[in-house]
This record gives structure tokens, sequence and C-alpha cells, in this order.
């Protein structure tokens, strides 16, 4: 599907903008595919967003305690780490601690959205093919434009990261960072 930069720059500008980074905990930055190069596309999209005032989401995945937790994640048992070096979280962004594969499930996120005025989120972050995509979809059921930042999303699958994206292109944008930027500008 194409869009049309014109229509996209009425609805995906800075003033309408919601950056998200998704899960950029260690163990996931750690096991990916391009970590180098996932890291400088993220770098360069988190700092133009606070350059341009859009704010900031940091997602991160924190279980429930195992007697709550679903069955299926019980066996999981992972620590995922904290937030890498890199990529941290400056005053001012938002840190999320959420328990599922959409950024809309347990959160305030909607109401945060909505009593921001916001009407877009861009997506970066990690994995590309479980929670970017899953909260991508749910934010376009809920009526918010998800954007993805293709140069800033990664898998430790490549093959499930590029199906992810060509799936995700035929329903809403997926751009690279210099698209995304000018349509900030």
């Amino acid at each position: 599907m194409s869009f049309n930069p014109s229509e996209m720059k009425k609805y995906v500008n800075k003033d309408s903008s919601v950056l998200v980074v998704w899960d950029v905990q260690e163990t996931l930055v750690n096991s990916i595919f391009n970590k180098n190069e996932f890291i400088n596309k993220t770098k360069e999209l988190i700092r133009e967003a606070r350059s341009k005032g859009i704010p900031i989401i940091y997602t991160k995945i924190t279980p429930f305690p195992e007697k709550f937790e679903s069955p299926l994640r019980k066996g999981w048992k992972m620590n995922f780490g904290d937030i890498v070096n890199e990529l941290k979280p400056e005053e001012g962004d938002l840190v999320l601690n959420k328990n599922t594969a959409s950024i809309f499930v347990g959160t305030n996120v909607e109401l945060l959205m909505r009593n921001a005025d916001k009407k877009a989120i861009i997506f970066s972050g990690i994995a590309t093919e479980i929670g970017v995509e899953s909260s991508a979809r749910h934010a376009f059921n809920l009526g918010i434009i998800p954007v993805i930042a293709k140069e800033a999303v990664s898998s430790r699958n490549k093959e499930a990261h590029e199906r992810s994206l060509a799936n995700m292109s035929l329903m809403f944008p997926v751009l690279t960072n210099q698209e995304i930027l000018e349509i900030w500008k």
C-alpha cells in the first residue's frame, strides 16, 4: 500500500505523534540480528523526537508474579534486564511497565494519547513480529495511526522480522528514518 506524503504530514506530524521505544531491554537487544544498525537508527529517532518535543514512551516487559502469570507464559522465566545504556530514557520520557504484547492491554496508553491529542504512534523496538506488530494492529483498530520505523525495529529472527514488515506494509505506513524525519520537519 502506498501512503500519500502530504496526507501523512496531516496526521503524523511532530505535533500529533508520539515515539514508542518498545522493549529495548538488554536480553532482547543482545539477541537481535542487526544490533549495531538497530541501536544507531533508534538513537537517531530518539534524538530527533527529543529535539522536536515529541513525547517518547519506553516500554519494559514486566512479568506478573508467577502465581498470576498466564500458563503459556510461565515457562518463559526470562530476565529481560534493564533498558540498554545506549538507548536510556531521559527526564520527561515515560517508562511504561507492561505485561502483554500490546501497549494498550492493561495500560492507560489509549487515554494518554487522547488526553494529549495525539493521533499517531511511531513504533521502534523489539520484536517486530511480536509486540511491535501486535501493538500496531491494536492501535489501528483503535483509530490511532501506527507508523513502523522499519530501520529501528528488529528481532532475533530475521525472516519473521521481514515477514512482519511485509504484512504491516499492507495496512499502515512502514517508513525509513529519513521518511519519518521528513514528515516531522
